[in-house]
């Protein structure tokens, strides 16, 4: 058994919504993997760094015996992460969650993270939660901890600010097609931020070709993918698109590499991503690129 005591517990036992002193003790928790939990670590990262309510989300927890046994990060996103190998604990802990999601209503659009604990946790939800639109059960997580092992595309690199116009349209076609509908709410809305600030970060990456016909033709981005995700050593990837005019001309595998050498150079030196299981194409080009399987995601669209 894998457990973090939390001494901001106080002896509470069960689910509850945690406050900001609780955030150390979740991150401990989350470190005991940190490849599974790097969703919910960035995000309680940032809490530690400016308060939950600014970091725009809860952190609930579960306790046994003033124990920390799990965590879920309650934001855009449901993150569960549980640190037990008891499953008579984690069905406990999942069920707890469950109670307390039922209390607290849905107010994500997703639940991600860890296939064990997302499915356990949805299967206890579904019902009290409105009918989910997809469940994608079988995500391979994938990390690669050394050199790409194939050569890096040299024309994928990172993002420019003033290349934002051509880069966003690049981004809502990869949402579109991976989720199914159009993330835009218009200039300034959510995702919009979210693509502008990834580039001011410096965790956008992209391969953008200028089509013929001379300087006045608008640049076009072909490869594009997105390190959103950074904690605990490991950064992951995500948004892996390549135009579809372009597929078929290994531009993901040469461009993953560019990824993966210039995010272990200077994010962190561990790179991860989660893929569908369906999609065997992706799947062998990682593996081309040097990634491994070393657990699984699962992914509850609302």
């Amino acid at each position: 058994m894998t457990a973090v005591r939390a001494a901001a517990l106080g002896g509470r036992t069960g689910a509850a919504v945690l406050g900001d002193d609780d955030i150390p003790a979740a991150l401990a928790l989350c470190a005991t993997d940190p490849v599974g939990s790097v969703l919910a670590a960035s995000r309680l990262e940032q809490a530690a760094a400016t308060g939950l309510r600014r970091a725009g989300g809860e952190l609930w927890g579960y306790a046994e015996d003033d124990e920390l046994r799990g965590v879920c990060w309650a934001g855009a996103n449901l993150v569960p992460v549980l640190a037990t190998d008891d499953a008579a604990a984690t069905s406990r802990a999942l069920t707890a969650f469950a109670e307390l999601g039922r209390t607290r209503g849905r107010r994500c659009s997703s639940l991600v993270g860890p296939a064990e604990a997302v499915l356990g946790l949805w299967s206890r939800l579904r019902g009290a939660w409105p009918l989910e639109r997809e469940v994608r059960a079988s995500q391979p997580s994938m990390v690669i901890a050394g050199d790409p092992a194939v050569a890096p595309d040299p024309a994928v690199r990172r993002s420019l600010p003033e290349e934002y116009d051509a880069v966003l349209p690049a981004c809502v076609r990869m949402f579109t097609e991976e989720v199914g509908y159009s993330p835009v709410s218009g200039p300034g809305g959510p995702y919009e931020q979210r693509v502008r600030a990834l580039i001011e970060q410096g965790r956008s990456f992209v391969r953008v070709e200028r089509p013929a016909g001379g300087a006045r033709r608008r640049p076009r981005v072909v490869f594009k993918a997105e390190v959103p995700a950074v904690a605990g050593g490991v950064a992951q990837v995500q948004g892996v698109w390549v135009d579809p005019e372009r597929r078929g001309e290994r531009l993901s595998e040469s461009g993953m590499a560019a990824v993966v050498q210039a995010t272990r150079a200077d994010i962190a030196p561990t790179v991860s991503l989660y893929v569908n299981g369906y999609n065997t194409r992706a799947v062998r080009a990682y593996e081309a690129v040097g990634f491994r399987q070393v657990g699984e995601y699962a992914t509850v669209l609302f």
